[in-house]
C-alpha cells in the first residue's frame, strides 16, 4: 500500500503479541522496521534470539524490509545501539514504538524490590532510554540542518491511568509514569519537529493479559475478532505516519472502538482567606463540600443541565 514508504520504524518488544502485530503491519504499509526483542520470558528473564528472527523473516516472506535487533531497553548502551542499527541498516530513524513491557504481579507486601526494579525498568527506563537516544539522533540530523516528520509512540495500559488492578504496584506506576513522560517529551520535542503520543491498548489477548479474566477464550470462529493486537497496529502506523499531526495525545483502542483519555483535571474544592486551615475546619468543609458534590451528581442530567454545581458552594 505504500503509506509508510521510505520510513524507519524502530519497535520495541517487537517478537510477540502487540509488538509483533505494530511491526507486520508498519512493514505491510512499506516502513522499514527494526524488530526489537531480546525474548524473555514474561517476568524478564531468560532471552530467545529466534523471538526477533521469526518476525524478521514473516516480514521477508511478504516483501517488506526488516532486521533484528536483540538488545535490551533497560541496557542504555544497547538502547543507543538500536538507533544506530535502524541508521545504518536503513539510512535514518524516523519514528519509535516503545512497546516492550514485562509483568510481575504480586501484592504489596510479598512484591520484592528486584521484581519491581524490573518491571519498571522495562516499561519506563526502556521508554526514556530509547527515546533519548532517538531525540539525540535526530537534534544532531536537526542541527545538520535535515528536516524530516519524526515521532514517537508510546504504550500505556489502563491499569496505570484509569482501570487499576491489585497486584500492578510495579506495572501500573511504570505505565502511569510513561503516561506523564509522554506529556513532558511532547512539549520538548516539539522543536524538533517531533510528535510524542501515546496509545493505550485494552482488552488486548497477550501473554501479559491472558491470567485476566475472560482473555483466555478463544477467538470467535467467523468474524473479526476484537481481542486480537492486531487491532493496535492500524493506530500505531497512523501515528508514525508523516501525514499525522497529533502530538500530546493519549489514545485507547478497544476493538474497534478508539477513544481520547483525558488526564487528571481539578475537581470541587474548599478555599480560606487568611489563617491556615486547622484539622477540625478542614474535615468539616470538605465533608460538606463532598456531601453537595454527591447531591448534585445524583440529579437527573436535565436537572445538572440548568443548574450546575458552582464550585464556589464548597467555599461556604
Amino acid at each position: 500500500m505504500g503509506e509508510l514508504t521510505g520510513r524507519t520504524v524502530l519497535v520495541t518488544g517487537a517478537g510477540r503479541g502487540i509488538g509483533r502485530a505494530e511491526a507486520l503491519h508498519l512493514a505491510s504499509l512499506g516502513a522499514n522496521v527494526v524488530v526489537n526483542d531480546p525474548g524473555v520470558s514474561i517476568d524478564g528473564h531468560g532471552g530467545d534470539e529466534s523471538v526477533a528472527a521469526a518476525v524478521v523473516a514473516e516480514i521477508h516472506a511478504l516483501g517488506g524490509r526488516a532486521v533484528a535487533d536483540t538488545g535490551s531497553v533497560t541496557d542504555w548502551d544497547d538502547a543507543g545501539r538500536m538507533v544506530e542499527r535502524a541508521v545504518e541498516a536503513f539510512g535514518d530513524l524516523h519514528a519509535v514504538v516503545n512497546n516492550a513491557a514485562t509483568e510481575v504481579n504480586k501484592g504489596l507486601e510479598r512484591l520484592t524490590e528486584a521484581e519491581f526494579d524490573g518491571v519498571v525498568a522495562v516499561k519506563l527506563k526502556g521508554a526514556f532510554a530509547v527515546s533519548h537516544w532517538a531525540a539525540a539522533h535526530w537534534r544532531r540530523e536537526s542541527d545538520a540542518g535535515a528536516t524530516a516528520d519524526r515521532a514517537i509512540v508510546n504504550t500505556a495500559s489502563g491499569s496505570g491511568l484509569y482501570n487499576p488492578l491489585p497486584g500492578q504496584s510495579n506495572y501500573a506506576a511504570a505505565n502511569a509514569a510513561v503516561a506523564a513522560m509522554t506529556t513532558v517529551h511532547a512539549l520538548e520535542l516539539g522543536r524538533l519537529g517531533v510528535r510524542v503520543n501515546c496509545i493505550v491498548p485494552s482488552m488486548v489477548r497477550t501473554r501479559l493479559t491472558l491470567q485476566v479474566p475472560g482473555m483466555d477464550q478463544a477467538p470467535p470462529e467467523d468474524g473479526p475478532d476484537p481481542k486480537d493486537p492486531a487491532v493496535v497496529a492500524p493506530l500505531v502506523s497512523y501515528l508514525v505516519s508523516a501525514a499525522c499531526p497529533l502530538t500530546g495525545q493519549f489514545l485507547s483502542v478497544r476493538g474497534g472502538t478508539v477513544s481520547a483519555i483525558r488526564g487528571w483535571t481539578p475537581g470541587e474544592h474548599v478555599s480560606k482567606d487568611g489563617d491556615a486551615w486547622t484539622v477540625p475546619e478542614l474535615a468539616q468543609r470538605w465533608r460538606r463540600c463532598r456531601s453537595t458534590t454527591r447531591s448534585s451528581a445524583s440529579r437527573p442530567r436535565s436537572a445538572q443541565r440548568s443548574a450546575p454545581m458552582d464550585a464556589k458552594r464548597c467555599k461556604r
